[in-house]
């Protein structure tokens, strides 16, 4: 019998789930692709202070938690802002053993060999002070514009593994068919192949339609949902009236007017439940078996997103939510999301 969360999580809460070589996290993960990215989020040098109370908020927790990085996180100079980051706040931790760390290593045109891409990971560790991580994985697949790089990419992983690097390796934005390919490649080499992250929401449920979540299941890949809460969309917090700056807004005054009824919902159900909306969209993602990532920032987010954690939804709540949501618009998939 898995080990239940401690009593901070509810009565009834989602088990832990693996992440590879007999580590197993709470099933809320925290990431920090807003780290360093000025371009969609924002991000200012002067809210370091805030991400580190938000980073010792999750840590203060009795629990493991997982936390989503890679080496691409952060615009222009400030590329591998968020690794750089992470590490220094792990560092500064009294519990770092709470930190489970797993980068993704750009699939940039330029990394041709094996080798370049473990090049990537020593340079990830040497970004986070680490000698090795608990996970790397590739961040996108290359089959999709440049399918000739993907052998390289497949045997860079292997390679971080074997030379101690890493503990597991996982892939990001892989369909179960490629997916079932690289989890054989890997199988015939002794890597162990732990996750694969996809986007996951209520309105991004193409893991759901397309089988990928059993094929996880049946290949023994634990699925990491990343964007629960669609950019923010699900959150209950923007209007038309109100929409955030830059590119986000854009994206918001596309899919806001087709989500009325789905965010009506959201907040019956939030009502119900004593949580946020925010909490009820990151639990339909867990009620799919996957490991949610949301993005930290302040202490007060990671507390609201935390209380995902406290509940399960049940059948009803869950159909009631999908058939609001098969109204909206869906957010467009990851232009690197493989078949």
């Amino acid at each position: 019998m898995r080990p239940t969360l401690p009593s901070l999580f509810g009565p009834s809460p989602p088990p832990p789930l693996p992440v590879g070589n007999g580590i197993e996290v709470a099933p809320l993960g925290f990431g920090t692709w807003a780290w360093g990215n000025k371009l969609l989020w924002g991000y200012d040098e002067s809210a370091d202070a805030n991400l580190k109370r938000a980073f010792d908020t999750a840590l203060s927790k009795n629990s493991r938690f997982f936390f989503d990085t890679g080496d691409s996180y952060g615009t222009g100079a400030l590329e591998g802002r968020a690794e750089s980051l992470l590490g220094e706040f792990r560092g500064a931790s009294a519990n770092p053993s709470r930190c489970v760390i797993g980068t993704k290593l750009a699939v940039y045109p330029t990394r041709l060999t094996g080798a370049s891409f473990e090049t990537a990971c020593r340079e990830s560790l040497a970004r986070m002070g680490r000698d090795q991580l608990e996970l790397v994985q590739a961040h996108w697949s290359a089959r999709n514009f440049q399918p000739w790089q993907e052998p390289a990419l497949w045997d860079g992983l292997a390679r971080c593994y074997e030379s101690g690097l890493a503990r597991a390796v996982g892939t990001s934005n892989f369909g179960p068919q490629q997916l079932r390919k690289v989890n054989q490649y890997w199988r015939d080499r002794g890597v162990p192949h732990t996750v694969n992250q996809v986007q996951l929401s209520l309105l991004s449920d193409l893991p759901v339609e397309s089988g990928l979540l059993e094929t996880c299941a049946e290949l023994g890949v634990t699925p990491i949902g990343y964007s629960p809460l669609g950019l923010g969309v699900l959150t209950g917090k923007y209007s038309l009236d109100r929409l955030p700056s830059g590119p986000r807004g854009l994206i918001f005054k596309a899919l806001l007017p087709s989500c009325t009824p789905l965010l009506g919902t959201l907040q019956e159900v939030a009502t119900s439940r004593r949580v946020s909306p925010s909490a009820v969209a990151i639990a339909w993602a867990m009620s799919k078996g996957a490991l949610v990532i949301v993005g930290m920032r302040t202490p007060e987010q990671v507390v609201d997103n935390l209380d995902a954690c406290s509940f399960r939804l049940s059948g009803a709540e869950v159909d009631e939510l999908e058939r609001a949501a098969a109204g909206a618009k869906k957010a467009t998939q990851n232009i690197f999301q493989t078949a």
